[in-house]
């Protein structure tokens, strides 16, 4: 069931599932909660409470808010676990990822844990080489750009078609025409082209100044990089040692959660047995 949190003239809608530890998934820009339909019950049946919230100007969140950085999202984080009662675990997906870290590193005491997944946490530089080299990385950028500049849906579906590469959701038909009803409501895509107007410097300024165990979860082909590995490898390189793992998940691109949500689940609770605190 929808509930809301009013934070200033806004609403952030989230729900809760389970019981036990608590778990905050936010998912990434032009998606919703719902991209953590597989994922969530998943977790709620391996015994934790697991709350997942919309976007700024996504899903059923309110629109008109000031502005919509990974600085903003994470105050909206710290926000929920506040309200929910932390400390949690939180899990973020590419825009979120970062925004997850930020929340982690200026409230240590409400995250435990910190789960990124295909994060844009560092400042980005398009890769010309890459771009020469790669058509899949090729294909994946090209659509970006067209998004940000156009703030067109039907460039967003045909990034999303080339993001889940190979293996598609049983029920991808109908969670892409609710995506895509929602998004082109008024104002939506423009939230969406702001946020990816965003630059992840904010995020990548706090990676140093995480305190709790993380773990990166990336697609082996996720078409936003030439080289996912590397980009993953690169997040944890700017953590604090020891703190950051790495998973690949073989054959899925920028949405494994979705694709591949027994391998996300499976890597993030043994992750969680292992290092979390809280």
């Amino acid at each position: 069931m929808t509930e809301f949190l009013k934070i200033g003239e806004g609403e952030i809608a989230y729900d809760v599932t389970g019981e036990g530890p608590l778990v905050v998934m936010v998912p990434g820009m032009g998606d919703s909660r719902r991209a953590y339909r597989f994922l969530a019950p998943a977790l709620a049946a391996a015994g934790y409470r697991v709350a997942t919230m919309d976007l700024r100007g996504h899903g059923e969140s309110s629109l008109g808010w000031d502005s919509y950085t990974r600085t903003d999202t994470a105050d909206d984080i710290v926000a929920l676990i506040e309200h929910l009662g932390g400390p949690a675990v939180v899990v973020g997906h590419s825009f979120a990822g970062g925004a997850a870290t930020i929340a982690a590193a200026k409230r240590p005491e409400l995250v435990g844990a910190l789960v990124e997944v295909d994060p844009f946490t560092r400042a980005q530089k398009p890769d010309l080489g890459g771009l020469l080299s790669n058509g899949h990385y090729r294909k994946g950028m090209t659509r970006l750009m067209g998004v940000a500049l156009l703030r067109s849906t039907g460039l967003w579906k045909s990034y999303l078609d080339h993001a889940y590469p190979g293996v598609k959701p049983a029920d991808w038909a109908h969670y892409l025409a609710a995506l895509e009803s929602d998004l082109r409501r008024p104002g939506r895509m423009a939230v969406v082209s702001a946020m990816g107007a965003s630059a992840p410097t904010d995020a990548g300024a706090h990676l140093d100044g995480i305190r709790c165990p993380a773990l990166v979860v990336m697609g082996s082909r996720d078409p936003d990089w030439a080289d996912p590995r590397a980009e993953a490898d690169g997040v944890v390189a700017e953590m604090p040692q020891g703190l950051g793992d790495v998973v690949m998940i073989d054959g899925a691109g920028h949405y494994p959660h979705a694709q591949h949500p027994d391998e996300v689940a499976a890597a993030i609770l043994a992750f969680l047995k292992q290092r979390a605190r809280g």
